[in-house]
């Protein structure tokens, strides 16, 4: 399976940090070191069985990213690139994810969020997914304790960041998607953000009946903010856990 990996972003909840290096490329400190934030998600997606990676990432650190990360071989995978330009395109998740078709074709791909840190490997989920969910999509949802704070999967519905959330079960940043989500993608019109929303492309699965479910069993955290980056580096440490 392709997979798309999303490292756009200002990364304002992490300033000042985040004004002078890409989010994605901050150290994640443990006990055995410091590791670029990226190098969690990429980890994930190559556990998972999906080696042919497009990282789309902003026109200011392209070239931080590119110099860090290469081609992709001293990771055992192929990389290919491109600049999601903010004076040329919406703003969003789902902008971005527009900027992958040429890549993925009529394939059917994983995409993943670039501060986000998996426990998991989903080998067998991808490898299932273009069988058992031909037409559909999937999100996977962890059960947190501050669900607020995320896109909440509740009644077949998801709801961005609820004063009220129904459930606990948070919409990860992991997602896999067929060729028909570009059409979804291109019907969207901005939200009250001005941008378009990875939440209403789920939605339009959950409305349609369509979107599968995936529960995270192991340890999943963002790491958009201090707090979730020191809780994410805090298990790092506390398991030993290597990439």
């Amino acid at each position: 399976m392709k997979a798309v990996l999303l490292a756009g972003g200002k990364g304002t909840r992490l300033k000042p940090s985040t004004k002078i290096v890409n989010k994605h490329l901050l150290p994640v400190y443990s006990d055995q070191g410091a590791v670029p934030m990226i190098f969690y998600p990429i980890s994930t997606l190559i556990r998972s069985g999906a080696t042919d990676i497009l990282i789309i990432s902003s026109k200011d650190h392209s070239g931080s990213i590119i110099q860090n990360l290469g081609d992709g071989h001293d990771f055992g995978a192929d990389f290919t690139y491109k600049i999601q330009d903010v004076n040329r395109v919406s703003l969003g998740i789902a902008s971005a994810l527009k900027l992958a078709k040429s890549f993925t074709g009529d394939q059917p791909f994983a995409v993943i969020l670039g501060d986000n840190f998996y426990e998991d490997s989903f080998e067998e989920q991808f490898h299932l997914f273009p069988d058992s969910c031909p037409r559909s999509a999937r999100i996977f949802v962890k059960e947190v304790d501050d669900p607020r704070r995320f896109g909440v999967y509740s009644d077949g519905e998801i709801v961005e960041k609820p004063e009220n959330p129904k459930s606990r079960m948070a919409v990860t940043g992991l997602y896999l998607y067929h060729h028909g989500v570009y059409e979804i993608a291109e019907a969207l019109n901005p939200s009250g953000r001005g941008e378009l929303e990875i939440t209403d492309v789920n939605n339009a699965y959950c409305k349609a009946g369509a979107m599968d479910i995936g529960v995270v069993d192991g340890f999943w955290s963002d790491m958009g903010t201090p707090g979730s980056m020191k809780r994410t580096q805090d298990f790092i440490s506390f398991r030993s856990y290597h990439i």
